[in-house]
């Protein structure tokens, strides 16, 4: 059985609710809004795919 990853998991969760800022953003009609939550997708997307290389070449995948 594999071991969950807490930090993937911690990654997942910034990244829906960062997508779901978005949508509360675009309901708002606050464009820094959108943009922030999508520059926030973006950089908790970088950090999870960083983390996954980092892990995946010391072998910890």
């Amino acid at each position: 059985m594999n071991h969950i990853k807490w930090v993937f998991v911690m990654y997942a969760v910034l990244a829906a609710a960062s997508i779901m800022g978005i949508g509360v953003a675009i309901g708002l009609q606050s464009i820094a809004g959108i943009f922030g939550s999508i520059i926030a997708l973006v950089l908790v997307m970088g950090f999870g795919f960083k983390t996954k290389a980092k892990m995946r070449a010391n072998g910890e995948l």
